[in-house]
């Protein structure tokens, strides 16, 4: 048995940035120990992705950014696109493999930071802490001891919820033999791409290059594609419907993201907290989650090294949470045109507020009138009837 302060269980966005907060020693604050226990190679380990988000100025990770973009598009299905300036925000994108070589150049250069890769089989409360039931790379049993555990692995199964939908997509990383790219800007959405019976669909292109970008295809729905549905749905995107020509993919990524409204505990016991997406860091409304984990792992830290409880705080406010599930009913429902709707909001509202909104950080009046441009009918209904819906597992 060994022992630690503090235990970070998973290796994703969310163990790998609170690690980071930890490492060395800050003036005046405590240092405290830490294990990052990370999954070995296999199905348990977090897949190769690709994180958005955006914010004003320089940032913790900008090293290991792949790009960084000020000018935004939508595209409608039919007319013209509408653009806009993001100032003083940039949209950021950053690669999974490049934030791990970031990160664990600092960690291993922290003396109060230790890696491990294990296995957690499971993690019991006992007096003052926890104990976690590891097993080695070598098949062999470990034992470690904390004070505080922070578990940022996948839930096995979603809590109930009155409206889930899914945010699940296809992307390429290609090179094409002719520039048809405009590096400066970035296609959030473009609802040019066949809408689904069930929900909506867009193309996302991020432009590393005239030559190189990821494309994307995004579905909000409540089922998945199979894998030839993906392929077939990227293919129609990139060549029917940007028209790349000749062009060679280097690699792909697949995910899905649930969107729902279901309330996600952060304490599962007197010292263990989970973190991340498992933990409410995801946005119901647009799936990210990279800025909402960032968020809950920096007031986690602060919490430590204060020598103060670490609940992890809500990624998103309570007002924000409560217009996600106002939205993803409407959608759920059928009641709003999804592509209108987002091409009505990005029209009408300056990107950089309406990306704000999106993250949280307007204020009351703001989202008020942002909510005026959306579709009052069916919005008003869809929350009217929120109340009464019953709360049921996710299939």
């Amino acid at each position: 048995m060994f022992e630690t302060e503090v235990a970070v269980v998973g290796g994703g966005a969310a163990g790998l940035s609170l690690a980071h907060r930890l490492t060395g020693h800050v003036p005046g604050l405590r240092t405290p120990s830490v294990v990052l226990v990370d999954a070995p190679p296999g199905p348990l380990r977090p897949p190769r992705r690709t994180w958005c988000f955006w914010e004003a100025g320089r940032g913790r990770f900008d090293a290991a950014l792949t790009a960084s973009w000020q000018h935004l598009r939508v595209r409608p299905p039919e007319g013209e696109p509408i653009e806009g300036d993001l100032a003083p925000l940039r949209y950021k994108m950053i690669r999974s493999a490049d934030f791990e070589a970031l990160v664990g150049r600092d960690l291993a250069h922290s003396p109060n930071v230790r890696r491990l890769e294990a296995t957690v089989e499971t993690v019991e409360e006992v007096r003052g802490g926890a104990r976690l039931r590891l097993r080695g790379t070598d098949g062999t049993a470990q034992v470690l001891s904390a004070r505080w555990v922070f578990d940022s692995r996948p839930l096995g199964s979603l809590p109930a919820a009155r409206t889930t939908l899914l945010q699940h997509f296809h992307g390429w990383f290609v090179r094409t033999a002719r520039p048809v790219f405009d590096p400066a800007t970035v296609d959030l959405m473009d609802f040019r791409t066949p809408q689904p019976a069930d929900g909506l669909s867009f193309g996302y292109v991020l432009p590393t290059g005239p030559r190189e970008a990821l494309v994307e295809y995004t579905e909000f729905s409540s089922g998945v594609l199979t894998d030839s549905g993906y392929r077939a749905a990227v293919r129609h995107y990139a060549h029917e419907v940007l028209g790349l020509g000749e062009a060679r993919v280097l690699a792909t990524e697949t995910g899905v993201i649930p969107m729902t409204d279901a309330p996600m505990p952060r304490r599962t016991g007197a010292s263990v907290f989970r973190i991340g997406a498992a933990g409410g860091a995801t946005r119901p409304s647009t799936g990210y989650t990279f800025a909402g984990l960032q968020r809950q792992t920096r007031a986690v830290a602060a919490a430590l090294r204060r020598g103060h409880e670490p609940v992890p705080p809500p990624a998103h406010s309570a007002r924000s949470r409560a217009m996600d599930a106002v939205l993803l009913r409407a959608l759920a429902s059928g009641r709003i045109d999804g592509p209108a709707l987002f091409c009505g909001l990005f029209g009408q509202v300056p990107m950089a507020r309406l990306l704000r909104f999106l993250d949280g950080r307007t204020r009351l009046r703001e989202d008020l009138a942002i909510g005026l441009r959306t579709p009052i009918g069916p919005m008003l209904r869809s929350a009217l009837e929120l109340p009464g819906l019953p709360r049921r597992p996710f299939d």
